[in-house]
């Protein structure tokens, strides 16, 4: 379940940074944005999630079957995808990021905006009501961008604070505050530096690490207990025969003393009365 959820995760995440690549492409911006998230979130998280819920449904097999086999294929599994997630945190964690954008590069998203609202580019429309509405923010610089560098005679109502149809024609001419006044240059920016998302993709990954030690210390435990479940019974039984053999030759031995302990006793009492006999007749 967890490896379903870091999934979810980094597919919106892909999603989200698909928005942002469509805005800033042909760019410096571009660049930074690959160099920062995507070595993160495309090869590493993305297979090893989609692997570990099918070691999982293989796990659960072995668990109902008691199959030893499924689950000692489950613990390796496990103990490998462990590793390899490790080996990715810990070069997460020590490799430096650096980020090759400046403020000067922003604005070349200015050229970005000139095909907004076109037929041919409504991924690109898309892109800019996405990015200007999860960021709250309007333009590059400032919402007069959009004046400048097209020929609309208001911004985009993704630009609006309470969105609806018409809403930036209303605010356009009655009043200007209900439009996001922050440029979406420096919140990209800000975007950029502050690398939120890796903390939180970072934090998914080690819950399921720790999720995975707990995993293999039970599959240990059940491997143990169906081991000595399943302990050949001829074992049990030579140990029981040689017990009952022991006990037969006891008796045996015992019964075979018998006679002889009665010969002894027999030969002993007959030598007291010839004794008996001779110290009376010396009498």
């Amino acid at each position: 379940l967890m490896s379903i959820s870091v999934l979810g995760v980094s597919a919106w995440i892909r999603d989200y940074l698909n928005n942002v690549l469509t805005l800033t492409a042909e760019t410096r911006v571009e660049e930074a944005v690959i160099l920062t998230y995507f070595p993160v979130v495309h090869p590493v998280m993305i297979a090893v999630c989609c692997f570990l819920i099918l070691v999982g449904m293989l796990g659960y097999c072995g668990t109902v079957k008691r199959n030893l086999l499924l689950l000692v294929w489950y613990f390796g599994s496990l103990l490998v995808i462990f590793c390899v997630e490790l080996a990715c945190g810990v070069w997460t964690y020590e490799q430096e990021i650096m980020v090759p954008v400046q403020w000067s590069d922003m604005i070349t998203l200015k050229a970005r905006m000139t095909n907004y609202g076109l037929p041919r580019y409504q991924w690109l429309t898309h892109a800019w009501n996405f990015f200007q509405r999860e960021f709250k923010c309007c333009g590059v610089v400032y919402f007069t961008d959009w004046l400048e560098m097209t020929e609309m005679d208001w911004p985009p109502d993704s630009c609006c604070v309470r969105e609806f149809p018409g809403c930036s024609k209303q605010a356009h001419h009655e009043d200007l505050s209900d439009l996001y006044q922050e440029g979406c240059g420096k919140k990209m920016y800000t975007f950029l530096r502050g690398t939120k998302q890796l903390q939180v993709l970072r934090f998914l990954g080690i819950s399921i690490g720790v999720t995975q030690i707990l995993a293999m210390i039970l599959t240990i435990t059940l491997l143990w207990a169906l081991y000595y479940d399943r302990r050949d019974p001829g074992v049990d039984q030579i140990m029981s025969l040689k017990n009952d053999t022991s006990q037969q030759l006891s008796c045996h031995s015992v019964e075979l003393l018998k006679p002889s302990l009665t010969g002894i006793f027999e030969h002993t009492s007959m030598a007291n009365s010839f004794n008996t006999h001779f110290e009376m007749e010396e009498l």
